[in-house]
C-alpha cells in the first residue's frame, strides 16, 4: 500500500514538474523521508529525478538548447559531486533541517530573482552552475533557483522545460555515480528509485498538453506553495519525529 501511494504521488509530482518545470523533488521528498529516512530518500530521489527529467526531454526534444545546457552542466556536474560528498558526512537530523530551511528560504529568494529583469549569457550559466550543482548535491533540488536562471537566459515554455531538464539530468546522473562510489546505492534503493522514477516520467510526459495554459501567476503560486508545505513538513519531521 505504501509503494502504491508513493507511485500515485510520484505521478502527480511528475505531472506538476512537467507543467511548471520544477516541483517533483519538493513534493516527493517529505514523503520519501518519512517512509525511508533522509539518507535513503536522497539517492532514491536522485534516481527518480533522472527518469523524470528524461520524460521532459522526450516531451520537448525539438526545443532543446544544447549550448545553454552544456554551459550550465560544465560546472554544475563537479559541483554536484562535491555536494554529495558533503551530504554523506552530515548527521541525518542536520540533513532534515537543511532541506526544510532551504525550501522555506527559496520562497523569498525566488521572488527576489523574479522581480529583477536580469538577462543571462552562457557565461553566466557556467558561473551559476557550480554553486547550484553543489546545492543540488547537498539538498536534493534547486529547481526554484534554476527556473529564474534559465528563463533569464531567454528560454520559455517547451524550450525552458526541455533544456532545464537536460541540465538537471547531467547533475542528477552525477549524483547517482557519486552515491554508487560512496556505497550509498544498495539494490533496495535502486529498485525504489526506479519505481519513483517511472511514476515521475509518466507524469512528465502527460503534462505537455497543459503547458501552454499555465499562467505566470499560477506558476509562482504552485512553486511557493510546494516549498512552504515541503519545507514545513521536513522541519516537523526533524524536530518531532526523530530521537536525538
Amino acid at each position: 500500500m505504501t509503494d502504491f501511494l508513493i507511485v500515485l504521488w510520484g505521478f502527480a509530482a511528475g505531472l506538476l514538474s512537467g507543467v511548471v518545470g520544477t516541483g517533483s523533488s519538493i513534493a516527493l521528498m517529505p514523503v520519501l523521508v518519512v517512509c525511508y529516512g533522509p539518507r535513503q530518500a536522497v539517492p532514491i530521489m536522485a534516481i527518480g529525478a533522472v527518469m523524470g527529467n528524461l520524460g521532459k526531454i522526450f516531451a520537448w526534444w525539438d526545443r532543446l538548447d544544447l549550448r545553454a545546457c552544456g554551459a550550465y552542466s560544465s560546472t554544475a556536474v563537479p559541483g554536484a559531486a562535491l555536494g554529495v560528498h558533503t551530504l554523506l558526512t552530515l548527521p541525518a537530523r542536520v540533513v532534515d533541517v537543511s532541506l526544510g530551511v532551504f525550501f522555506l528560504a527559496m520562497i523569498p529568494a525566488r521572488r527576489w530573482l523574479a522581480t529583477r529583469d536580469v538577462k543571462f549569457s552562457r557565461a553566466h550559466l557556467a558561473l551559476i552552475g557550480g554553486p547550484v550543482g553543489f546545492l543540488t548535491g547537498l539538498v536534493v533540488s534547486t529547481g526554484p533557483i534554476t527556473v529564474p536562471v534559465f528563463t533569464a537566459y531567454g528560454l520559455a515554455h517547451g524550450a525552458f522545460l526541455g533544456t532545464e531538464a537536460a541540465g538537471s539530468l547531467a547533475v542528477y546522473g552525477t549524483k547517482i555515480v557519486a552515491f554508487q562510489q560512496f556505497g550509498a546505492l544498495p539494490a533496495s534503493v535502486v529498485m525504489q528509485g526506479l519505481m519513483v522514477g517511472a511514476a515521475l516520467m509518466m507524469g512528465s510526459i502527460c503534462a505537455r498538453p497543459v503547458v501552454a495554459r499555465m499562467t505566470v501567476s499560477t506558476f509562482r503560486t504552485l512553486v511557493d506553495g510546494l516549498m512552504l508545505a515541503s519545507g514545513g513538513s521536513l522541519l516537523w519531521v526533524a524536530c518531532f519525529s526523530r530521537s536525538p
